[in-house]
């Protein structure tokens, strides 16, 4: 940096004319605000008297050899310097601060500072103790490095002050900074860290936007339509057209509904009635062999099964079955002589099933 002298220039002899006996120099640079002139006449170095308007006639203007430009304002100037860690493959670097301003320009001029934080990165390496703050201490720790060192710069400075001719120092911080891998490393930690949160953030706006949606289904159609009424994405023309259509198909879905139960019905009333004649003439045939029957007891044997009283499909009712068949146990003479299937309204007996079912 070019600070707390900003140029030096080398100036030319000034010849007098044969018309002027009067010199002037017109070869001095502008002055930059805050500035001032330091003329090297001779073997001295003299500033040209502040607040003075520039005069090229001036004799130190004239007889310089050389100028140099000297910024005497306030500056904050930082300067680093490395330290080490636990690790030999990292280390920490330490940014001090300080306050200077130029007291004494022709000073300055005179040494020729140029950069001033080559003198105070000097006075910062001249602290040997200063490395053994950070030594101990991995790169991650970097806070409490940042401590250590503040105190130890704040004790040091206040034993041994910077000093640099012709300019007041002072201390004013010192901040510690990791290795720019490691900042590289956190820097990439934090990035994810917030888009792993982003995603997550969005992911529990889509959960309750769902949630939400899902209770406005819950609602109805008609809710659901309001809303979007609401929100303007659908007309009103279309809303109600909409409920026309679905009260229609939910209208048929009824009808059609009733009518399948009501041909299941008759189906399975079918089904049940013809059970009951299959399983009465199943019955019939079985006992069809036998010589001794009393069709009374079977009668209402049959009724109970297939109806628990009623009277089954084909088969009058109990009372009227009673004045057909009488109980009783069939003669021979009777039961030889009916077996050409002929009834026999005497004896109350019929052979076959076929007779008791007409």
């Amino acid at each position: 940096m070019n600070y707390p002298v900003i140029a030096e220039h080398i100036l030319a002899t000034v010849q007098g004319t044969w018309w002027s006996r009067r010199r002037r120099r017109d070869d001095v640079p502008q002055l930059s605000p805050g500035a001032v002139y330091v003329f090297r006449v001779g073997g001295n170095y003299r500033p040209y008297p502040e607040g003075m308007v520039f005069d090229p006639t001036h004799p130190d203007v004239i007889d310089a050899s050389s100028v140099s430009l000297v910024d005497t304002r306030a500056r904050l100037v930082e300067v680093e310097r490395t330290l080490p860690s636990l690790s030999e493959a990292d280390n920490f670097t330490v940014r001090t601060s300080f306050t200077c301003q130029v007291t004494d320009p022709t000073v300055i001029a005179r040494q020729g500072i140029i950069d001033v934080t080559v003198p105070l990165r000097a006075y910062l390496v001249a602290d040997g103790d200063l490395p053994r703050v950070s030594a101990g201490h991995r790169v991650e720790e970097v806070n409490a490095v940042r401590t250590e060192v503040s105190h130890r710069m704040t004790a040091y400075s206040a034993i041994v002050p910077p000093r640099v001719a012709g300019m007041s120092v002072e201390f004013v911080s010192a901040e510690v900074h990791a290795s720019q891998d490691l900042r590289d490393w956190e820097q990439k930690l934090r990035d994810e860290r917030r888009l792993w949160e982003l995603q997550r953030g969005q992911r529990d706006f889509e959960t309750q936007d769902a949630l939400r949606i899902a209770e406005l289904l819950s609602q109805g159609s008609d809710h659901v339509d309001a809303f979007g009424i609401a929100r303007k994405e659908i007309g009103i023309t279309e809303a109600a057209a909409r409920i026309h259509r679905t009260t229609q198909e939910e209208s048929a879905r009824g009808h059609e509904a009733e009518t399948s139960e009501r041909t299941h019905t008759q189906a399975r009333e079918t089904a049940e009635a013809q059970m009951r004649r299959d399983m009465l003439l199943t019955l019939l045939r079985q006992m069809g062999g036998s010589e001794y029957i009393d069709y009374h007891q079977v009668l209402e044997q049959v009724l109970q099964e297939t109806g628990g009283g009623r009277s089954a499909p084909g088969v009058g009712p109990a009372a009227g079955a009673g004045r057909m068949v009488e109980s009783g146990r069939v003669s021979p003479g009777r039961a030889e002589a009916n077996r050409d299937g002929s009834r026999d309204p005497q004896g109350g007996f019929v052979k076959d099933e076929d007779d008791l079912v007409d």
